[in-house]
């Protein structure tokens, strides 16, 4: 797959990892969860969704012990700056969406390069 077609695919896989994320997010802070709590919930929900379309689809490989301790490390690092950009919004303006939405595009980034060049790699022999 080109570069850019795989990129592409990348983002449209995130999306719907956002929406994933974003709406579990939302019902959970609807039904008045606390935001740490709701943004834990969709961040993880959004993951597991990330995780098994990237490895099938974007990147082409197979699912194993090893890749998905490597994303688990990506996670537990976008999962950081998650929580610092909502924690942030929550403490300037009182909306905990909006520090969600601002750090979609840092964890796009960082997840795109490190799934392309450390979680995903191929071999070669």
């Amino acid at each position: 797959m080109s570069h850019s077609r795989q990129f592409a695919t990348f983002v449209a896989g995130g999306l719907l990892c956002a929406l994933v994320d974003i709406g579990i997010m939302q019902l959970l802070l609807r039904a008045g969860a606390h935001f740490t709590g709701a943004t834990t919930a969709g961040f993880l929900a959004g993951l597991l969704v990330n995780y098994a379309f990237h490895s099938r689809v974007t990147f082409e490989a197979a699912a194993s012990a090893s890749s998905f301790a490597r994303y688990l490390c990506v996670v537990g690092l976008n999962y950081l700056l998650t929580m610092g950009c909502v924690s942030l919004a929550v403490s300037l303006a009182g909306m905990p969406l909006l520090g969600k939405i601002v750090s979609l595009p840092l964890v796009s980034i960082n997840g795109y390069l490190l799934s392309k060049f450390w979680i995903f790699r191929k071999s070669t022999p």
